[in-house]
C-alpha cells in the first residue's frame, strides 16, 4: 500500500509522492489507484462552487470579473478575482444569494474535451490562455457557467448543498479574494455563528442585569444615608 501525500507536475507527467505504509512493490508492478471518496467529494463541491461563485460575481458586479487564482481544499475554497473596490456587506449578501439560487436550479455539470479553438467558439471562459494546450476540457454547468478547467467536479450543482461566504478582502491592487465553505462545513459555520450570537446575547443580558442590580443597590444606599440624616 502506497499512501500518496502530495503530487507534483513535471512537464506533462503527474508525480505521486508519498510513502509505503504496507508491503512493498517494485518497478513494472501493476497498481490500483484508489481515492478517499469523502475527501474527493468535498474537494469537488468546493471546486464546482468556485465556478458558481464566479458566475454569481459576474451577474452581481459585472462581466469585468475575471478569475486570478483559486484554492480548492477539502474544508474550504478561496477565489481571487479582478475588481476595482471592496465589496459592501449588501453586495456580499447578494453574491451569496445568487450563488445559492444557482444551486437551487439543480442543473447538471458536464465535462467535454475539445480543441481550444472550438472551446472559445462555444463561449467557454478562459483566463489563463498561456497555460492551455491544443486540446482542453470544458466544464459546463447548465446555463450558469462554461469554463476551461481540468479539475474534479460534481455531477450536479445540488450536491454543493449550500455556499457560505466567510470573508472578502484585498490581495493586490485591483484583485479581491473571497473565502467560503460549502455543504456541512457551511452548515457548521452558520450553527457556530448562531451559537455565538446566543452567547453574546446572554452576556449582554447578564451585564444589563448586573448594572440594574448595581443601580438598585446604589439607590438603596443613598436612601439609607438620607434617612439616617438628622
Amino acid at each position: 500500500v502506497f499512501e500518496v501525500l502530495t503530487t507534483q507536475k513535471m512537464d506533462n507527467l503527474i508525480l505521486h509522492i508519498g510513502k509505503i505504509s504496507a508491503g512493498f512493490f517494485k518497478k513494472s508492478d501493476k497498481v490500483v489507484a484508489q481515492i478517499n471518496i469523502e475527501r474527493r467529494l468535498n474537494i469537488s463541491r468546493n471546486h464546482t462552487a468556485t465556478h458558481i461563485l464566479q458566475a454569481a460575481l459576474r451577474e452581481v458586479l459585472g462581466n469585468h470579473i475575471q478569475q486570478q487564482g483559486s484554492l480548492v481544499a477539502e474544508e474550504k475554497f478561496r477565489f481571487d478575482f479582478t475588481h476595482f473596490k471592496g465589496l459592501s456587506e449588501e453586495e456580499i449578501a447578494r453574491v451569496e444569494e445568487v450563488a445559492n439560487s444557482f444551486i437551487a436550479k439543480n442543473q447538471a455539470v458536464s465535462c467535454k474535451e475539445m480543441t481550444f479553438k472550438d472551446a472559445k467558439k462555444a463561449g467557454a471562459l478562459a483566463f489563463f490562455e498561456e497555460k492551455y494546450g491544443e486540446n482542453v476540457r470544458v466544464v459546463t454547468i447548465g446555463d450558469i457557467s462554461k469554463e476551461l478547467c481540468a479539475g474534479t467536479h460534481l455531477s450536479n450543482v445540488k450536491e454543493i448543498g449550500l455556499i457560505k461566504i466567510l470573508n472578502e478582502g484585498s490581495v493586490a491592487s485591483g484583485i479581491r479574494r473571497i473565502e467560503g465553505v460549502t455543504a456541512s462545513f457551511a452548515e457548521r459555520f452558520i450553527k457556530d455563528e448562531q451559537q455565538k450570537a446566543v452567547e453574546e446575547s446572554k452576556k449582554r443580558n447578564k451585564l444589563k442585569e448586573l448594572k440594574e442590580q448595581e443601580k438598585k443597590r446604589s439607590l438603596e444606599v443613598n436612601t439609607s444615608l438620607r434617612d439616617a440624616l438628622p
